[in-house]
């Protein structure tokens, strides 16, 4: 009884361990990033560049991927407001898929955006990837981030650790229940991924 006692102990304090460490993660992640995210589009201080994050524009279904479609409106939102005056869209590229691509076409197609002002960069596989090919390859430190608002924190996180002096500008989230709490769990436990990658000095891969 003794040793199950122990072992259950164990479990406990790791559990707890673990717990105290997800929050101590998010909580270094909420901090640097406070009040450097903007839902409003007349609240935003204007940038010459946005860096608009990727994701696939269907889903496996073969319908349009609302996350895909809500970047392009904010994107556009900022251009045509005002805030920016180019954009960089940062994806993947690879045999048969290319994200960059399909964002540009989208910004020109049906939001309006002229397309010489747009840059695609096809090796944003990652986020952390696209917020350093900003800065070391385009020579942008002075951004705006366009993506849904639980992602734009972990981006920014990357960003400020980069000497970036970058704001968040969070477009319009998908109301499906499954959905958000999905990509929320996922996002909670992605943040402390950057914090250890960070505390480690590793590049995510």
């Amino acid at each position: 009884m003794r040793v199950i006692r122990n072992i259950f102990n164990l479990s406990f304090i790791s559990v707890e361990i673990g717990i105290l460490v997800i929050c101590l993660c998010n909580a270094w992640v909420f901090g640097l990033t406070n009040g450097r995210t903007y839902t409003k589009i007349s609240k935003i201080p204007p940038r010459e560049i946005a860096l608009v994050l990727g994701t696939s524009p269907k889903m496996r279904s073969g319908l349009s991927n609302p996350y895909f479609t809500k970047r392009m409106d904010a994107a556009a939102l900022l251009y045509h407001h005002g805030k920016i005056k180019k954009i960089i869209v940062s994806g993947e590229k690879s045999k048969g898929y290319n994200e960059p691509a399909a964002m540009k076409n989208y910004l020109v197609n049906q939001e309006g955006v002229p397309g010489d002002i747009i840059v695609e960069d096809p090796k944003g596989f990652n986020t952390y990837k696209s917020i350093l090919r900003c800065k070391d390859v385009y020579k942008k430190k002075d951004v705006i981030i366009v993506s849904q608002g639980f992602h734009n924190l972990r981006a920014l996180f990357f960003a400020r650790n980069n000497n970036m002096n970058a704001l968040g500008f969070d477009a319009q989230d998908v109301s499906k229940p499954e959905s958000y709490y999905r990509n929320q769990f996922r996002e909670i436990l992605a943040r402390v991924i950057a914090v250890v990658y960070f505390i480690l000095g590793i590049s995510p891969d």
